[in-house]
């Protein structure tokens, strides 16, 4: 197992993207664990879904002494410059980024602008966060996703599989962000750690995804459209197991070397973080009424059967999501391991106090 190299204690944190969905609780989980820690949070707060959630994600970092909110984008390059220079942040974490894969089909525009130009934008300060001989930021971690796999048909997906054949833009994205921190890493030495999310879910997550978007239209009685007529695999991965992942990597940041050019090896690494137990989508839906029903957002007699359509895969899915975490747990001593039955009670019971 590797040593933590990195002692969050003292150290100001940059978090993109912070009132999203992983952002803001990998703030609460800093803030609450790392006493002598700034955290300095961005965001854009966009309206792609409900900013209503963004807001009270954000009010419950507000008040605490150590967090500072900064709103704006991360694709404006001379914010970014000047909230480096002003914060001088040691540890990046890159969480801020459209996502969404059927939206990146109608909105490409989105994507480029966060997901490339917002990440280069990132990359850059952190290059320029050594001149003048400081030490700059001593570690980078950026969110990639599983959705780089694309159609691949070996599971589990190893970081070892070749990933070149993306199925949307937005995977298309995120695996170019591998490739611009790998080229950053070996040209300025910057350590970088991307992380793979595998389908993240919880209490106040994104309401586009497919168990928040499900809830919704049954507690309004409508039909939800279940695709590939059921026949999908998700490797669904509970908020806390992947912040726990991600503060574990924080705190180690890859080795710099050089190599027998004379010249840096690439600092930089990639990992999975899944659940490594993928759930029959028709089962997940089950387990998800059960648990809406136990928290009192559906009545006992709701008719689901009346409720469900199953319909053909669309484009930019893929049947199957399967994450290899063995090195993950080889590195860091830790693989994500909430049940999903726990995970979506979570959620239902927070769900009912919220829209109630």
């Amino acid at each position: 197992m590797l040593k933590d190299n990195i002692e969050l204690n003292g150290k100001t944190v940059l978090v993109t993207g912070a009132t999203g969905f992983i952002g803001s609780n990998l703030c609460s989980r800093i803030l609450a664990d790392y006493g002598q820690a700034a955290v300095v949070g961005i965001d854009n707060m966009n309206d792609y879904y409900d900013v209503h959630i963004k807001e009270e994600r954000l009010k419950a970092l507000t008040g605490h002494r150590n967090f500072t909110f900064i709103k704006g984008n991360i694709a404006d390059k001379r914010l970014i410059d000047s909230l480096f220079e002003e914060y001088r942040p040691q540890v990046v974490v890159n969480l801020a980024a459209q996502a969404g894969v059927r939206y990146s089909i109608t909105n490409p525009d989105a994507y480029i602008e966060s997901n490339l130009l917002g990440f280069y934008n990132i990359l850059e300060a952190c290059r320029h966060s050594y001149d003048e001989g400081r030490d700059g930021v001593l570690h980078l971690v950026y969110a990639s996703s599983s959705s780089v796999y694309g159609s691949n048909r070996k599971v589990p997906y190893s970081t070892d599989d070749k990933v070149d054949n993306p199925v949307s833009l937005y995977a298309a994205t995120k695996k170019s962000n591998e490739l611009m921190a790998h080229a950053y890493s070996k040209l300025y030495d910057i350590p970088s750690t991307g992380l793979r999310f595998f389908t993240v879910y919880g209490p106040a997550g994104r309401p586009d995804m497919a168990y928040f978007g499900f809830t919704d239209k049954l507690r309004a009685g409508k039909v939800i459209r279940i695709f590939n007529y059921g026949n999908c695999k998700r490797d669904f991965t509970y908020i806390d197991d992947i912040v726990e992942g991600v503060v574990r990597v924080m705190k180690h940041a890859p080795e710099r070397k050089t190599g027998e050019d004379g010249l840096p090896v690439p600092p930089y690494k990639v990992y999975n973080i899944g659940n490594s137990n993928p759930e029959n989508l028709l089962d997940f839906v089950t387990i998800l009424q059960e648990e809406l029903v136990a928290a009192g957002v559906l009545p006992e007699n709701y008719d689901f059967e009346a409720h469900k359509e199953l319909v053909p895969m669309q484009p930019g899915d893929v049947p199957v999501t399967y994450a290899d975490t063995a090195p993950l747990e080889e590195d860091f001593g830790f693989r994500p391991s909430t049940p999903l039955r726990e995970g979506l009670r979570n959620f239902a019971k927070w769900y009912k106090e919220y829209f109630d």
